[in-house]
């Protein structure tokens, strides 16, 4: 799973571009200042920082050079400028893509998985779990030969599960990250899983593969003919 290193000081923005590239499959971590980009790019190692100009303790333009100096990492500029000429002299300096502010999570998913095809790093577009296979450019599923015909909900549920298979993943997570903080309750997680059980079964995989561990929330493990 690809790492991403947000340098946001807006707590509202910075949390929402989390939530957005979280359900997108990467790990994020998110910093509001230089200092704290600092102190967390050399241990850390991520593969791609979205790095906001406006930041309190420096100005943005400088806080890229001083990455640059100690790393090739990509960085995508996030700002509220809109000048050419400075915008062209960032991507002299080192940025590797920008977004002029307001931007949709959406649109800067799909900058970041851009940017880390070029450089190598971009999560599959396929995911794999044994026979099922999710397409996450098409949004289509299918078990073997079997497509699988799921709501958008149920859809992105099984691609989140799938993106953490065989680890048990929280329903307070699921419920954040899936729901997206909308006002939901577990019992929602229950019906979805429910529809998602029934529709493997009916393309021949087993629905044993969603399993529930009790207490804690789900674990998605590769079906069973």
């Amino acid at each position: 799973m690809p790492t991403v290193l947000i340098v946001e000081d807006d707590t509202l923005v910075r949390d929402a571009l989390t939530r957005s590239l979280t359900a997108a499959g990467y790990s994020v971590t998110a910093v509001g200042t230089a200092m704290d980009l600092m102190r967390r790019l050399v241990p850390q190692y991520p593969d791609l920082v979205v790095l906001d100009l406006g930041l309190p303790d420096l100005d943005g333009g400088q806080v890229l050079k001083m990455v640059r100096a100690v790393s090739r990492v990509p960085v995508i500029i996030a700002t509220a400028r809109g000048d050419e000429e400075e915008i062209v002299q960032l991507l002299r300096d080192g940025a590797d893509d920008y977004l002029v502010k307001p931007f949709s999570g959406e649109q800067l998913a799909a900058r970041v998985l851009a940017v880390l095809r070029r450089s190598g790093q971009a999560p599959p577009d396929t995911l794999r779990v044994g026979d099922l296979v999710i397409d996450m450019t098409q949004r289509q599923v299918r078990f073997g030969d079997s497509p699988l015909e799921l709501n958008r909900r149920e859809f992105d549920l099984l691609a989140y599960l799938a993106r953490r298979q065989s680890a048990v993943v929280t329903r307070r997570e699921l419920l954040t990250e899936v729901w997206r903080g909308s006002d939901v309750y577990d019992r929602a997680i229950d019906v979805h899983v429910y529809w998602l059980r029934r529709k493997l079964a009916e393309s021949g995989g087993s629905p044993d593969c969603l399993q529930t561990v009790r207490g804690v929330g789900l674990r998605l493990v590769a079906p069973s003919a």
